[in-house]
């Protein structure tokens, strides 16, 4: 009798997560992998509970607090240990939104406190050597130019400059449309040069394989279907490498700095966050932390006081 019951206490707890997996797909929109994500660590949480005996509905505050600790034990990192933490919360929030719990245990559930990380940030003349080193002359040549002129001057994710289309190509009014996180899409103004760099890798586009299904797809591999994210960080890597640049760099350092030289050129942090197509502004706000020599350098050079106490002293040195 006991298994029999707990044989469908399993089968009930299978239905809840298939539900939930159902919800964030279909009504939180999220991509595949950031599902796949949220799954792998409600499934962490499953094999903890399933070891003490337990089971999701039944979970209490106490349980989580093992679970998380239990993380800490293992060595997992902090900043890993609050997403997984975010994870588990959306989908007892999603318990509550159901009627399927009365009351959420993750919700007085405090995260471990995380260092704030500063993203690795490439120079102009940086991301200008590492465009150039691309040999044209290569198969793939004008279209990894293409890309990365792309991803720089549009400030975009791997994701999305992998997924960009044909069809949102919008050269004549300066755009293109850009569909990036929970399928929310934005108009990017996209740059002179990186217009040139694509309407010269087109011609070459055509002449190689495509297959069907693929042909709207603006960046292709050379099977014919739309170039990986995994290719992207090898020939951003190589690239790099080859001109001598040790920085610890990947498609995402493109966007860090397309935001870095805009805010240092002056852009709106609005702006930036339109374009980067955050959500939240606190998101954009990291890029003002970047860069303190320059901010430190623009008030020293500019502010009134400033410009008094250095004449004087060159006064007094004279």
């Amino acid at each position: 009798m006991k298994q029999t019951a707990k044989r469908v206490d399993n089968e009930v707890q299978e239905r809840i997560i298939r539900k939930y997996k159902q919800y964030l797909r279909l009504e939180k929109s999220l991509s595949a992998n950031t599902l796949d994500a949220y799954m792998r660590d409600l499934d962490k949480l499953v094999v903890s509970l399933t070891a003490a005996g337990k089971l999701l509905l039944a979970t209490t505050p106490e349980d989580l607090e093992l679970f998380l600790a239990g993380l800490h034990d293992i060595g997992i990192h902090p900043r890993s240990q609050a997403r997984i933490l975010s994870g588990i919360k959306s989908f007892f929030h999603f318990l509550i939104m159901s009627e399927m719990i009365d009351k959420d245990p993750s919700e007085l559930i405090e995260g471990p406190k995380i260092g704030f990380k500063l993203p690795e940030v490439l120079t102009v003349s940086e991301v200008d050597a590492i465009i150039a080193h691309v040999d044209v002359n290569k198969k793939e040549g004008q279209r990894n130019r293409a890309m990365l002129e792309t991803l720089y001057s549009c400030g975009l994710r791997v994701s999305e400059l992998t997924s960009l289309k044909l069809s949102d190509l919008y050269f004549d009014e300066g755009f293109i449309k850009v569909t990036g996180k929970g399928d929310k899409q934005r108009l990017v103004p996209v740059s002179p040069r990186a217009i040139k760099e694509i309407e010269l890798y087109l011609p070459c586009r055509v002449e190689g394989k495509i297959k069907r299904g693929y042909e709207d797809f603006v960046f292709l591999a050379r099977w014919g279907n739309n170039i990986s994210r995994i290719m992207v960080f090898h020939i951003i890597k190589e690239l790099a490498k080859g001109v001598g640049i040790v920085k610890n760099i990947s498609p995402h350092t493109f966007r860090h700095s397309f935001a870095t030289h805009l805010l240092e050129g002056g852009a709106n942090l609005r702006a930036i966050q339109c374009m980067l197509g955050h959500e939240s502004i606190s998101t954009t706000e990291i890029y003002t932390h970047i860069d303190r020599h320059m901010l430190r350098s623009e008030i020293i050079e500019h502010h009134p006081r400033n410009i008094k106490f250095y004449a004087r002293s060159e006064n007094e040195i004279i």
